[in-house]
């Protein structure tokens, strides 16, 4: 996964949400703006910036990802998958 900062804006709607993905693909919201101002964007890097700075690796779920294979495995064979 890549660094990125998302702008969007739907269509029909007033304003623009604003995201910075960091290099685990976590998403951090930076909230709503009606203006992409100069100082706007200048708030958007920095934010990105810190974000960037304080990345954390999340851990893997090694005991939902076994269940999920299991899971997996089942529905490939034909059999109901029984979580109990």
């Amino acid at each position: 996964m890549s660094r990125k900062i998302v702008i969007d804006k739907h269509e029909g709607n007033t304003l623009y949400s604003v995201s910075v993905f960091d290099s685990y693909g976590t998403e951090h919201h930076l909230g709503y703006s009606k203006i992409l101002s100069e100082a706007f964007h200048t708030h958007i890097e920095e934010s990105a910036k810190k974000i960037w700075a304080n990345e954390i690796i999340r851990e893997e779920d090694l005991l939902g990802n076994a269940i999920g294979e299991c899971v997996k495995l089942d529905e490939e064979r034909g059999v109901e998958p029984n979580l109990d």
